[in-house]
């Protein structure tokens, strides 16, 4: 049995799939599922999702930074149980970096709570294969939310080239041929 991954730009569509997976991965801030349709279309360019058989696995929202353009802030990064350990948050943030929506950023900015390290571990390797180093500052602190919540603290990629990045296309499929095989790359 064939298995088809497909990486591609969220749509609108996409919002309820991708707000049920945040709630589920029981990490992530959920965010109004207002958010996520805006963020699905207004900034549907720097947005992607991982689908596996018609169903969201993974995905990543992002957008330009208004206040500098060389910048691009990856909010959130989300993968389902079944596909991760498989280094999907990699692939789907390498996809975006080789869109045309891309092309002009020199800079990429997060942010990770101190727990979350399967994320730290993500943005380090990205890191490593743009052989570019990360700066690490907290952006908020927990004081300023409302609610219980770790601090923040922002990853900032060094002088990053996008235009060395190679240009994808538009969707990156990823065939396997068993089920439980799913991406063992």
């Amino acid at each position: 049995m064939q298995v088809e991954m497909v990486i591609r730009k969220a749509q609108r569509s996409d919002a309820k799939q991708i707000y049920n997976l945040v709630k589920k991965t029981k990490i992530l801030d959920v965010n109004s599922e207002y958010l996520y349709l805006l963020q699905v279309t207004h900034f549907r360019e720097t947005c992607c999702v991982l689908e596996v058989d018609n169903e969201i696995v993974g995905f990543v929202t992002g957008y330009i930074c208004p206040q500098n353009r060389d910048i691009f802030f990856v909010w959130q990064v989300g993968v389902d149980d079944k596909v991760r350990g498989k280094n999907m948050a990699g692939k789907m943030i390498s996809y975006l970096l080789g869109t045309e929506a891309l092309q002009g950023i020199k800079y990429i900015h997060t942010t990770i709570s101190p727990s979350n390290k399967a994320s730290q571990r993500v943005f380090r390797k990205l890191a490593n294969k743009l052989n570019t180093a990360i700066t690490e500052e907290t952006m908020f602190e927990a004081r300023d939310f409302n609610h219980a919540h770790e601090e923040e603290v922002l990853y900032k990629y060094i002088q990053y080239s996008s235009k060395s990045y190679p240009s994808w296309k538009s969707s990156i499929n990823y065939i396997c041929s068993k089920s439980h095989e799913i991406l063992k790359s």
